[in-house]
């Protein structure tokens, strides 16, 4: 994809995208995940999720184009990673998904706290589009 989607307002490295796919697969088996975009959008406004993220890849972007604006509005940190295929298996599942959102991260709880950090960091030094 040559131009990012409208939805997209920062770049994630490519470190903390390999961390959270890792983070995805640890709390699948031994935390709770919301999965798609419904899902995800549920959790996020009854304030369970503990981090959203949202493919790069979706057509069309209005599909997910609201998630970053409600996980803003609730101080829910999010990032983007690249592939909804990638973002689906590292979820357990055989198709691609739009957005996942880590409820419990169980055994990845440390995981977590290194991902929102990274987010956090880019946040502050501004690394967005």
């Amino acid at each position: 994809m040559a131009t990012k989607s409208v939805y997209v307002k920062f770049q994630v490295p490519k470190e903390a995208v390999d961390k959270t796919y890792q983070l995805l697969q640890v709390a699948k088996d031994t935390g709770k995940l919301r999965k798609g975009t419904n899902e995800s959008t549920k959790a996020i406004e009854r304030g369970i999720a503990k981090l959203v993220v949202i493919a790069e890849d979706v057509e069309p972007p209005q599909v997910v184009a609201h998630l970053p604006i409600l996980c803003e509005e609730r101080k829910i940190p999010y990032l983007y990673v690249p592939s909804k295929l990638e973002l689906g298996k590292s979820a357990g599942l055989d198709v691609g998904s739009a957005a996942i959102s880590v409820v419990e991260p169980g055994d990845g709880a440390q995981s977590l706290k290194e991902v929102s950090k990274i987010i956090e960091t880019m946040r502050k030094t501004g690394a967005t589009k």
